[in-house]
C-alpha cells in the first residue's frame, strides 16, 4: 500500500500491529528488487503491515524520518520506530524483524 504524509499517522503510528515502511523511489534498482519481496510478505500474513513511501512524492516524510539512503526500511511497533535497515536485505531477515 502506497501512503503519503497525510495517511502516515493512521496507517503506521496508530496501527495495532508491526509495520514496515519502505522508503523508496522508482529510479532506484535496489528499491525495485525489494518491492516484490515486501508485497509477498504483506500477502503472507495479517500479523503485520507493509507500506510504501515514494521519497520523490513525499519529501516531508522523507525528511521527518531522516531517510538519506534508499531503500530504507523503518520498522514500527505501537507507533514507535524500533529498527531501521538500509539497502537490499533478504526477505527472511525482514520477516524475522517484523515477528520480533
Amino acid at each position: 500500500m502506497n501512503i503519503t504524509s497525510e495517511e502516515f499517522d493512521k496507517e503506521v503510528l496508530s496501527c495495532n500491529k508491526p509495520v514496515v515502511v519502505d522508503f523508496n523511489s522508482t529510479w532506484c534498482p535496489p528499491c525495485q528488487a525489494l518491492h516484490p519481496m515486501l508485497e509477498e510478505l504483506a500477502d503472507e500474513s495479517d500479523e503485520y503491515k507493509v507500506v510504501f513511501v515514494d521519497i520523490d512524492e513525499d519529501p516531508i516524510l522523507t525528511t521527518e524520518y531522516r531517510v538519506w539512503s534508499i531503500p530504507c526500511l523503518v520498522f514500527f511497533k505501537n507507533g514507535e520506530e524500533y529498527e531501521r535497515r538500509v539497502g537490499l536485505i533478504p526477505k527472511k531477515r525482514i520477516k524475522k524483524i517484523l515477528e520480533a
